[in-house]
């Protein structure tokens, strides 16, 4: 049966499974749905309309679907939709969408947000993303799966991260990050490829080494990008996650790609 701790305020309206566990002193919102064993351990808030799917824990003073921090927000019937078997940490914040940003906020499956990290209306994260402690991210931001947020860590509004893609710590992200792309500084630039994160997610040592290859054409010195992007696509074209860069810069953004520091002679 649902464990309801005495202390807790659970909405009669809101949809939890048999299994959920609700610890002292949440408060559970009319319009919530919590999947198979969720657990909220203590002091969590759940309100607006906001699925979590099975499996989830949530730690004390997290704040989950309260109301967007952007004042065109006029109270629209937006949603936060979270995944299943994601780890959300203390004093983590997660706001539903805008009508301005298709109404939903999207979390994916196994995912670990860490103390104090914010994810803004209208985000889109996928699969295994973490995000270290106070990492933030501003509205309709992008993050494929298995990116890594580093530590107090802040991006912009609109900006895309690419699959497998690092941030380090204390980076300003003003701009799109390539697929297994590195990046950090203020403001961040690229600084190579997560080949840590290549070789912990299994990436044979072929793909490693057109991922180099590549790198080193796309942001060499001659020419411009975008003849640089066609030069590769024609040597790389059997090579999908060469492509898979190449197909994100082609991409649509209001972003500029993050590119390396340029090394001026001395």
């Amino acid at each position: 049966m649902t464990h309801i701790h005495e202390t807790a305020l659970v909405d009669a309206k809101a949809q939890l499974d048999d299994s959920v566990t609700v610890g002292p002193y949440c408060v559970v919102g009319a319009d919530v749905k919590l999947g198979a064993n969720v657990t909220l351990n203590s002091h969590v808030v759940v309100v607006g309309r906001t699925e979590v799917g099975e499996n989830t824990a949530v730690y004390p003073f997290a704040s989950i679907g309260h109301c967007p921090q952007d004042l065109k927000y006029q109270g629209e019937p937006s949603t936060l939709v979270i995944g299943s078997n994601n780890t959300i940490r203390e004093h983590v914040t997660m706001n539903p969408g805008t009508e301005g940003g298709g109404m939903v906020t999207r979390v994916g499956d196994g995912c670990l947000f860490m103390v104090g990290s914010h994810v803004a209306h209208d985000c889109q994260l996928g699969d295994g993303v973490i995000m270290a402690n106070n990492a933030t991210l501003a509205g309709h931001v992008e993050v494929g799966d298995y990116v890594v947020l580093g530590g107090l860590c802040a991006v912009h509004q609109f900006v895309r991260i690419g699959r497998h893609a690092m941030i380090g710590g204390m980076s300003g992200v003003e701009g799109d990050v390539i697929p297994y792309g590195s990046v950090m500084g203020n403001r961040a630039v690229l600084s190579g490829l997560n080949i840590v994160g290549l070789k912990r997610r299994g990436f044979s040592r072929d793909n490693i080494h057109d991922l180099r290859t590549a790198y080193r054409l796309l942001f060499a010195q001659e020419g411009t990008l975008s003849e640089r992007v066609e030069d590769v696509a024609e040597m790389f074209k059997n090579s999908d996650p060469v492509m898979e860069i190449v197909s994100f810069i082609r991409g649509d953004s209001s972003r500029a790609v993050i590119q390396p520091e340029i090394e001026h002679a001395a």
